[in-house]
């Protein structure tokens, strides 16, 4: 096999097929396919809609240990865990999240994938792809357009300027809009008030457009959208202002799930993107459902790690939509986990048995979770690197087996769908193991009880220490009816705790949550822990200095 220096080098390298081609591997006829260009293109919903009554395949869900600056490949292993099950005669498509372009230019660079377990064409969904961030940017600052306008004219519903909680957004890193004061120049150029951005995908449109179940239901949930709180303290919605029908127009094309493939030619729906630290982090429903509808196994990937993407995903995702896993996937690294064990990144590559043990309960903790907490088949798969030996190797697996499950070397950044098969069986074995499917808490309960529930039985925390503005939204939220939502905690990703410095599997903190919200078209409720933030900034050296484009328009330096 040819050696190539990077990703995209090598995602250039592969000729693709048709993406008429690849539907038919999907079952989806080209009459259903609104294409966007030779390799793209996005799905009718009436496709889904005509085979409401058919079975769905098995759904597997791929996640990760808590993410290091090694990285643990959780995209890469759900690709060429799809490539390895179609190598071994089953019927397998991968249901993934659209890149946001903050990232992209920031730290992480491209996120399709990596090495031969990668969707393509890499360059356009890791930038525009097929416009649906900017359709999801455009409803959101519509809606924020309309709400300031209705204020302007005379403000007819008695919205307070100092209770807006709806913001802009825009799909780039940029701290310094994170507080701004707008509305300035006088009386015709606004009413001046603080104002301030998300990073799109933070945006609730973003969670509304997952989570929906088609397009009427996507402006229902766009009507309930709560922007702000009039002078008596009632909630204002979207459809207040008679904004959602607008926004559904922005939208209605950005609901279908987008298509594409593999590097191997397999079937990949790629649509929606929310960040898992921030948001629920999960692709869309639709997708899910189609690839569900499309093979006889469904890989999706849930974002960053268990704690918190496959946490929203089982208990948001799954709750509303009434998913059903067959068996969840746990990725890992030999690097990442003596990262967690105190190694610095640039020592990494040596072995060091008893630093690998000692970050090993952070694997084990997150296995333990989906295991016992969510009653789930578990399978873990360890990314392999050239730097891992074989006893470090050893350990891990020893490690597993002693908790009761299976860790299976993956090799597929190095050797596509071959170097997963051997993970691809395993999954298929616990794929008919004995399925419990549990949530970690029912929303019966109070909202601090739901947050204590998360907080002690997936972070293994003390409990939960509530501010007292945060004390306060919550009882404002109960009066308001909300309190029977589940929870979307935003938490740092590189702890089980709410201080990122806390690596492997902390014990004795307690989980400070400072804010309370209500996404009421999304259907959940937002906790906010610690310092974390909906709109990023970009490193000291951002990942955008690197990317470049020649004469003939290839792109160079996109991960």
């Amino acid at each position: 096999m040819k050696e190539y220096k990077s990703d995209i080098e090598i995602a250039q390298s592969v000729e693709k097929e048709p993406i008429f081609e690849v539907a038919k591997k999907a079952g989806i006829d080209e009459k259903y396919l609104e294409q966007y260009g030779r390799y793209k293109a996005k799905v009718e919903l009436s496709w889904l809609k005509e085979r409401e009554k058919e079975p769905d395949g098995k759904l597997i869900l791929v996640t990760a240990i808590t993410p290091t600056p090694a990285g643990e490949g959780k995209t890469t292993t759900s690709v060429g865990l799809t490539d390895g099950l179609r190598k071994i005669g089953k019927n397998a498509v991968v249901a993934l999240r659209e890149p946001s372009l903050g990232p992209v230019f920031g730290i992480k660079g491209g996120a399709a994938g990596g090495g031969w377990a990668q969707v393509v064409p890499m360059e356009d969904i890791n930038l525009h792809f097929t416009g649906d961030f900017h359709a999801i940017g455009a409803a959101n600052n519509l809606l924020a357009a309309m709400l300031d306008n209705h204020i302007q004219q005379g403000n007819t519903l008695g919205i307070d300027p100092k209770q807006i909680t709806w913001k802009r957004a825009v799909d780039m890193n940029d701290r310094q809009l994170r507080k701004i004061v707008d509305g300035l120049g006088g009386r015709l150029q606004g009413v001046p008030r603080e104002d301030g951005f998300d990073i799109t995908v933070a945006s609730e449109i973003m969670a509304v457009l997952c989570l929906s179940a088609g397009l009427s239901d996507l402006k229902a949930r766009l009507g309930r959208i709560v922007v702000g709180y009039t002078y008596d303290g009632a909630p204002v919605t979207a459809h207040d202002l008679k904004a959602e029908g607008a926004m559904t127009a922005l939208l209605k094309d950005a609901l279908k799930p987008n298509l594409v493939q593999t590097l191997e030619g397999t079937p990949a729906f790629v649509h929606g993107g929310p960040f898992a630290n921030i948001a629920h982090g999960c692709n869309s429903v639709l997708a899910t459902r189609m690839a569900l509808k499309a093979a006889d196994y469904a890989v999706t990937e849930a974002g960053f790690a268990a704690d918190l993407g496959a946490e929203k995903f089982l208990d948001i995702k799954c709750r509303m939509a009434g998913l059903r896993p067959s068996a969840v996937v746990v990725v890992a690294t030999v690097r990442a986990l003596k990262y967690h064990g105190g190694v610095p990144k640039d020592q990494l590559s040596v072995e060091n048995l008893e630093a690998l043990k000692k970050g090993m309960p952070n694997l084990l903790q997150h296995v333990n979770n989906m295991k016992n907490v969510y009653h789930l088949p578990c399978v873990v798969a360890i990314n392999a690197f050239p730097t891992d030996t074989e006893e470090e190797l050893r350990l891990v697996k020893s490690e597993c087996e002693a908790l009761g499950v299976h860790a299976e070397e993956s090799d597929v950044w190095a050797k596509g769908g071959e170097g997963g098969m051997a993970l691809a069986e395993r999954v298929v074995a616990a794929c008919g193991e004995k399925n419990d499917f549990t949530f970690s808490y029912e929303t019966e309960l109070s909202i601090e009880e739901k947050l204590e529930a998360i907080c002690r039985r997936i972070y293994h925390a003390d409990g939960v220490n509530l501010t007292p503005a945060a004390a306060k939204q919550c009882e404002r939220l109960k009066s308001l009816g909300f309190d029977g939502l589940p929870v979307c905690m935003a938490k740092t990703q590189y702890s089980f705790s709410d201080d990122p410095a806390l690596l492997g599997a902390p014990s004795g903190f307690t989980v400070t949550v400072r804010e309370v919200r209500v996404s009421a078209g999304a259907g959940f409720l937002v906790a906010l822990t610690g310092e974390i933030m909906t709109m990023p900034g970009l490193p000291k050296v951002p990942a955008a200095e690197k990317i470049d484009v020649d004469e003939n328009g290839v792109i160079t330096g996109l991960f």
